[in-house]
């Protein structure tokens, strides 16, 4: 089986990835809330429970410190500079994710941040 290569700039598709990440960082960051809400706030007198909410926490900064190292790096990149990212999108196993990562369109998302409560996707 052939793979089509696909060859993008690199600041484009880094760009995508960028977007990608605060998406996460996002969709991380409400579940903080849900917990509180369905746990009370005496769940934070556990010290397991306030380890979990750290975690949540950091692992939010993480994303968007992530997200802001590259999207740094990604401005001293030249526009000229183009990478195959055919082998990389097929290693993608969500599809809305393959997309926004290799559409093309800088700044896409996978994951509706519009969606209301409630809604999902069968797998």
């Amino acid at each position: 089986m052939e793979t089509t290569t696909v060859d993008e700039t690199l600041p484009e598709v880094l760009m995508r990835v960028v977007s990608e990440l605060h998406d996460v960082a996002y969709l991380i960051e409400r579940i903080e809330p849900q917990i509180l809400e369905l746990g009370g706030e005496t769940i934070l007198q556990s010290p397991d429970a306030l380890k979990v909410m750290q975690g949540i926490d950091l692992a939010v900064q993480k994303a968007r410190g992530l997200a802001e190292f590259i999207d740094t790096i990604t401005g001293t990149i030249p526009d000229n500079w183009v990478v195959d990212v055919s082998t990389a999108l097929s290693l993608v196993k969500l599809a809305d994710m393959q997309k926004a990562l290799g559409a093309g369109i800088r700044h896409g998302h996978s994951q509706p941040l519009t969606k209301a409560a409630g809604d999902f996707d069968f797998f």
